[in-house]
């Protein structure tokens, strides 16, 4: 009786894990983009090497699926450009 229930339970893990990693692989391509459009315009010297490292560290980690590790390399970006 037991095993049906735990069997049920995983499936619904398995599925919301697929979700969000569909969701992380969105927002890491969206992320990319913007760091690209970033670096095609004019910026401070200072930021440019900020975002260089975070578009390679960015795109190497989607290239091995770790979206996690790519919108952290994102987020890295992103204040880079705060202010």
């Amino acid at each position: 009786m037991r095993a049906p229930t735990i069997l049920a339970l995983c499936v619904l893990l398995a599925l919301g894990s697929a979700a969000a990693r569909a969701d992380d692989k969105a927002a890491c391509v969206e992320g990319i983009a913007m760091i690209r459009a970033e670096l095609a315009k004019p910026a401070p010297e200072a930021i440019q090497p900020k975002l260089k490292k975070a578009l390679r560290v960015a795109e190497r980690e989607m290239g091995e699926g770790e979206f996690d590790e790519c919108l952290d390399a994102v987020g890295d970006a992103k204040r880079a450009l705060k202010p």
